[in-house]
């Protein structure tokens, strides 16, 4: 196609790498096959607009269609800039929104594996396993959990004080795990003078993010996980199996800290994962027939 070539030399002179021309020219001449019998340089907006419908319903990822997307709109804008058509059909057009990537949750074994395999050989370990007891029990965002003070401890009722996103505060349970880890990490702790941080490093001060993500890791690794873990992983669980066994959105809406409820919502997806794998697992109308039976 003529016009597809002086396109990429059009794309050559820009500066786009030759890897990006290819893919323009992929996406376009795909184009140009949904378009036919009308020429791609002809085409208006209301068949685009179906092109990129019927390309949305063959399951194409939202990424995708924005790609291509894009390279229609760098070639229509093209003709326009040299005069090859007095308009521009793919002005207007939008790419459906990207699919919001479901949170990562471990299973309810997985995740007692892991916690439970934490050794007690010395106090960083000591530590190590209090505080993902308590991101897991309580739900807790990592900048929540390092920012913990002493105080933010009620072992009188058995509850939490954090602070959250915007300066929110709220109160949540301690379980009798987490309890039971945080009196043990406490009878080790060794502070700096004046820290009042809950959770230290081997220096005395304050427990950084950084240094909580590479202890989960190295701990997922030597405790077997079959996967990367990091400490959101453990909120996300604690999300998700609290609703798989209460059903509770609102408690968990509360317990998360979120201010919206759509913000709690996306666990029910997880959720909904979790009753189709046990249907599937269970229901003898879900499983398949050996090939061999009658």
């Amino acid at each position: 196609m003529e016009h597809l070539d002086r396109f990429a030399a059009s794309l050559a002179l820009a500066g786009r790498s030759g890897h990006t021309s290819a893919a323009y020219l992929r996406d376009l001449e795909q184009l140009a096959a949904m378009l036919a019998p009308t020429p791609l340089p002809q085409a208006e907006a209301g068949q685009l607009r179906k092109a990129l419908a019927k390309l949305h319903a063959q399951g194409l990822h939202s990424r995708s269609l924005a790609r291509k997307l894009s390279a229609w709109r760098r070639f229509y804008q093209w003709l326009l800039d040299s005069a090859q058509r007095p308009d521009d059909p793919s002005l207007g057009l939008r790419a459906p929104k990207q699919d919001k990537p479901l949170p990562k949750a471990l299973p309810v074994d997985s995740t007692a594996a892991l916690l439970d395999r934490i050794d007690d050989a010395d106090p960083l370990s000591v530590r190590d396993r209090a505080l993902f007891e308590l991101i897991y029990c309580c739900g807790l965002r990592l900048s929540e959990a390092v920012g913990l003070n002493l105080e933010d401890i009620d072992f009188s009722d058995d509850l939490l004080r954090v602070r959250g996103k915007g300066g929110k505060t709220r109160i949540t349970p301690l379980g009798a795990t987490a309890r039971a880890c945080l009196q043990q990490w406490l009878a080790q702790r060794q502070a700096a003078a004046g820290e009042n941080a809950l959770f230290i490093a081997r220096h005395g001060g304050r427990l950084g993010g950084r240094q909580v993500e590479k202890r989960l890791r190295d701990w997922a690794i030597k405790t077997g996980a079959q996967q990367h873990v990091h400490p959101h992983m453990l909120r996300h669980s604690f999300a998700s199996h609290l609703l798989q066994s209460s059903g509770d959105l609102r408690a968990v809406q509360e317990l998360l800290g979120h201010a919206n409820l759509s913000s709690t919502q996306i666990y029910t997806a997880l959720d909904f994962q979790h009753l189709a794998k046990v249907y599937d697992d269970a229901h003898p109308r879900a499983r398949k027939k050996p090939e061999n039976e009658d």
